[in-house]
Parts: structure tokens; sequence; C-alpha cells
């Protein structure tokens, strides 16, 4: 089964984020996934890995939920 991991930043206030994003992720794929887990953090993270690889990295990129929702699927 497929691990997802949203790591965030709690001094940066990117918990709400991660919610959203870890619920999004639940509702999408349901029982295609074992769990989606919050790591906290700081240092300004905001990464979703899946099995370990990064997926998305806010300092690659803009923050896209769709976008994020894709890559995910794409590997669960």
């Amino acid at each position: 089964m497929t691990h997802v991991e949203i790591e965030y930043c709690v001094p940066c206030g990117h918990l709400d984020r991660a919610v959203d994003t870890q619920r999004h992720l639940l509702e999408l794929l349901g029982r295609n996934v074992e769990t989606v887990a919050l790591r906290p953090g700081d240092g300004g993270v905001f990464e979703v890995r899946v099995d370990g690889e990064t997926v998305f990295d806010k300092d690659d990129e803009a923050y896209d939920l769709d976008s994020i929702a894709e890559r995910v699927s794409e590997r669960a």
C-alpha cells in the first residue's frame, strides 16, 4: 500500500495547509492509500512524499492542491 507523508513547518503556520492537503488526498484516494501522515517540521518546509519520494516541495514550485493530488494519485 501507498504511504503519503506531508511535512510542514510548524512555526510558519503551515498546519492548515497540511490538514487541507491531507483531507483532500483522503477524500480523493480513500482506500488506495494506507496512510496520509502529517509530520511537523521547521525551516519553512512544506513537502509531500509518496513512499519516500518527494512529489511536491514548496521551495521548487507554487502550492497547487490539484497538481499535488494528481501526482499522488499517479503513484497510489
